[in-house]
């Protein structure tokens, strides 16, 4: 079990394992939040708090509902849209990394995904190596 919270401790994170992988995104979104996400499926993942949301403004039809904390602004996690869930089914949310203690994230495996680049549908590139955390 993960434990993770915002700066202020409003939002609390409960995750019932670790993520696969985490992805360093380098997108307008991620590099300016400042996250790092971990994926998940929402049940094995419990929010408590009483979070803010954010919708992307530069997508017609984003997919990710950004949650944060109203008192300290931290990013916590995303939810799918309504329209993503309609088209994809609600199997994915993500949590906010870096809000976990550093320790607890040694072996997972770090990647760099080149969301800047990415057109939104298929594959997407990566702009470094990956690498595991806690080995360099």
């Amino acid at each position: 079990m993960l434990e993770l919270s915002c700066h202020c401790g409003d939002i609390r994170i409960r995750i019932a394992k670790r993520p696969d992988y985490i992805h360093d995104c380098n997108c307008t979104l991620c590099s300016k939040t400042g996250v790092r996400w971990g994926y998940f499926h929402p049940s094995e993942v419990e929010v408590t708090g009483i979070s803010g949301t954010y919708n992307r403004v530069d997508k017609a039809e984003p997919a990710a509902a950004i949650g944060f904390c109203p008192r300290c602004s931290a990013t916590t996690h995303w939810t799918l849209t309504d329209t993503a869930v309609a088209r994809f089914g609600n199997g994915m949310m993500g949590v906010n990394m870096w809000l976990a203690n550093p320790g607890d994230l040694a072996g997972i495996e770090l990647r760099f995904p080149d969301g800047r680049s990415w057109e939104g549908e298929g594959d997407f590139g990566y702009v470094r190596d990956s690498y595991v955390i806690g080995t360099t």
